[in-house]
């Protein structure tokens, strides 16, 4: 999971708030460690203060990378027991192209509605299927990270789709629209079928999974089928000068 320097920086403020409080219940200048003539803070308890700060967010972090399942985007046919979900990703970019590098989709993340459990199938390409195990619930497409180069951006979305774990699944070709590198950047997420598209993905699966060469796909588009959202830059950023860093945003 990644995360933004604002919510590492929001994380140190909530953790502050009660190590704050339980430092206003003692007199430090009564117990010595602070006295008028000497230095105004003792050394040796602000390291530890700072020590408690770090393991603390040290164990929230390593909480939060631990709720997502990373999938990659497909599955070994030998690790198939039952059915799949599979569909298309695309990239394009809608506006002027301002960078040398196109952009594609590394990763997009689902969750199960009951569960809430997170699951990030990795992309890494600007078109290409994928096929993952889920196992049977309502889920929710909540989010997808684009990277052009070394610039990585991320959007937050809320698509909702069926999943039977004991058929193939198929939740058509999920379209992102990326706008052009400005302030206010915004990507168009959408989700279709046709014809051709559903023939496709057909050939997919007789191809990369041949124990399921003839069987039927469930057709399961996202809902909505279309929807806007902000795209947001996220650290690190690239270690280019600060005077060529136009994109903080």
């Amino acid at each position: 999971m990644v995360l933004s320097v604002s919510l590492l920086v929001k994380l140190r403020t909530i953790i502050n708030i009660p190590i704050s409080l339980l430092l206003s219940r003692h007199n430090f200048s009564q117990a010595g460690l602070l006295e008028p003539h000497k230095i105004s803070y003792n050394f040796p308890v602000t390291m530890k203060l700072t020590m408690v700060q770090f393991v603390f967010l040290v164990t929230v972090v390593v909480g939060l990378w631990g709720c997502v399942t990373q999938l990659p985007a497909l599955i070994d046919p030998q690790d198939v027991t039952e059915g799949l979900v599979i569909g298309r990703v695309v990239t394009v970019l809608t506006g002027d192209r301002s960078r040398r590098f196109s952009p594609a989709v590394r990763f997009v993340e689902v969750e199960d509605q009951a569960s809430h459990k997170r699951f990030q199938v990795e992309i890494n390409s600007p078109d290409r299927h994928f096929a993952a195990h889920l196992p049977s619930g309502q889920y929710r497409l909540t989010r997808v990270q684009i990277s052009e180069g070394p610039f990585m951006s991320m959007a937050d979305l809320s698509m909702t789709f069926p999943v039977d774990a004991t058929a193939i699944t198929y939740v058509g070709s999920w379209k992102f629209g990326v706008d052009s590198p400005r302030y206010g950047r915004m990507i168009v997420a959408s989700a279709s079928s046709d014809q051709v598209e559903t023939a496709k993905a057909q050939d997919f699966v007789d191809g990369q999974y041949p124990m399921f060469k003839g069987s039927s796909l469930i057709e399961a588009l996202p809902q909505p089928t279309q929807m806007e959202a902000r795209l947001y830059e996220i650290m690190p950023y690239p270690r280019y000068p600060r005077y060529f860093r136009r994109h903080w945003w």
